[in-house]
């Protein structure tokens, strides 16, 4: 039976989607007006002739400090952040660059999200708390829009979803992770050749198909945990044959049992 995959509001494949509905995202340390911080990893600032430019470093393996958020040129501090991703939905932000910076007049379509923000900070009515919070999680998926239509990424997840062919399959391994999927399935969902298809899907994604769809289904699967989920209902939503090989194959990856991840969420 084919994947039903998700579209767009016009028809085409939704590339992000699948992946933005396991984001976390979590705003802290808000600033308004003063020098950018040291933890803060998101800020806006406006020029003398009345321009903005938004810059986001995301936090990576734990990174506290972020040193390349100083401003340049004349230019002055609006708003600062910091911005902690996390879920499954952050293989995305492992793909971006580690340092984003974008003059927002050459992107109206950042700046009509930018622009309330700011308001909610400089402007503080009730909820601003609460709606700085939604916009910052619209910025974000505007940022990752960004830089994979830009092709800001040479290789990772947004590299592997910037092309036409190879993200068919990324889409249909995130839609439907519990799907029999063989190497020669997956790249007949590419429309592509057994042999093409692997040496692509490596040289931009940087890992095998197969290995990537079993970490996939790994990184899901201690989510599920999370939630409290039984280990055997968590087997078979991600994919496999039974929960011994399912606990064989989590202990291999995360060096603990499945049961003991589900007994430290309870």
């Amino acid at each position: 039976m084919p994947v039903p995959f998700r579209t767009s509001f016009n028809g085409k494949l939704d590339r992000l989607s699948s992946l933005i509905d396991r984001l976390k995202v979590q705003v802290s340390d808000i600033l308004i007006d003063c020098p950018v911080q040291e933890t803060s990893n998101f800020a806006i600032y406006s020029g003398s002739a009345g321009t903005l430019r938004l810059a986001f470093c995301p936090l990576k393996d734990g990174a506290r400090a972020v040193p390349e958020m100083g401003p340049i040129a004349d230019e002055n501090p609006l708003v600062g952040a910091r911005i902690m991703i996390s879920g499954i939905g952050r293989h995305l932000v492992d793909a971006l660059p580690d340092h984003i910076s974008v003059p927002l007049g050459e992107q109206p379509y950042l700046t009509a999200v930018v622009m309330p923000l700011i308001e909610e900070v400089t402007t503080p009515r009730c909820g601003g708390q609460a709606a700085f919070q939604r916009l910052c999680e619209v910025v974000v998926i505007r940022l990752l829009r960004h830089a994979m239509e830009e092709g800001r990424a040479d290789s990772g997840l947004l590299s592997g979803l910037a092309h036409p062919r190879i993200a068919a399959a990324l889409v249909a391994i995130h839609e439907a992770p519990a799907q029999a999927w063989t190497l020669e399935k997956l790249a007949d969902t590419a429309g592509m050749s057994r042999t093409q298809f692997a040496v692509t899907f490596k040289e931009l994604v940087g890992t095998t198909p197969m290995v990537y769809l079993a970490h996939w289904r790994l990184d899901i699967a201690r989510a599920e945990l999370e939630t409290g989920r039984q280990v055997k209902s968590v087997a078979s939503l991600c994919g496999f044959t039974s929960p011994a090989a399912f606990s064989r194959a989590f202990s291999r990856r995360f060096g603990y049992p499945p049961r003991q991840r589900r007994a430290q969420a309870a």
